[in-house]
């Protein structure tokens, strides 16, 4: 395994300062979910891509104030996203996951993370990877956690973007079919052989 590049040593190294950052923000940093949030959020924000979460202004501030009681006040508003042509794949993919949401979790956080999660599926590169997490395996725990009744549903164990994507097209009646973020990714040829 070479090592990885001086570039990520230090986003890594910036990436668990800025997570201690809003850790030392939280209403309650114990909280699982909380500490979820802290990971998607410090992920994009040591990037200066917030807007990236995709959160409507006024849902960006109410999980400020859920979760993170101690920010800074002086924290940017989020610009407006612009999914553009992918507007109808983010709106069709969060309205699915929320049939799906735990009666356990707080019902503006899962409306937060489907936002998150259907945003993420725009970007090429694996799910966890788009939302700053460790692997495949914390992606599971989180839509088990948010969504556990669609978790069950992926039988096949596919990759959880190219599962989103299907369970997407066959709500609405389509045929199965990639992610808008898939053909970018590595693994493409392997989740859609045939597909150019």
């Amino acid at each position: 395994m070479p090592s990885p590049e001086p570039l990520f040593a230090s986003l890594d190294a910036r990436v668990a300062e800025r997570t201690a950052q809003w850790l030392a923000a939280a209403t309650d940093a114990a909280s699982p979910d909380t500490r979820l949030f802290v990971r998607l959020i410090a992920a994009r924000d040591v990037r200066d891509e917030l807007t990236l979460l995709g959160l409507p202004q006024p849902a960006w501030r109410a999980l400020l104030e859920r979760h993170f009681v101690h920010a800074p006040a002086s924290l940017p508003a989020l610009p407006p996203v612009d999914t553009s042509e992918h507007a109808a794949f983010v709106e069709t993919l969060h309205a699915l996951l929320l049939t799906y949401a735990s009666a356990a979790v707080d019902t503006n956080d899962a409306r937060c993370l489907a936002s998150i999660v259907a945003h993420a599926c725009l970007r090429p590169d694996h799910l966890w990877r788009d939302l700053g997490l460790a692997g495949r395996e914390e992606v599971t725990w989180m839509l088990t956690r948010y969504f556990p009744t669609l978790v069950v549903l992926n039988v096949d164990n596919l990759r959880w973007k190219k599962f989103l994507a299907q369970q997407r097209a066959l709500s609405l009646g389509l045929q199965p079919g990639p992610a808008p973020g898939c053909p970018g990714c590595e693994d493409y040829g392997h989740c859609f052989p045939g597909h150019h």
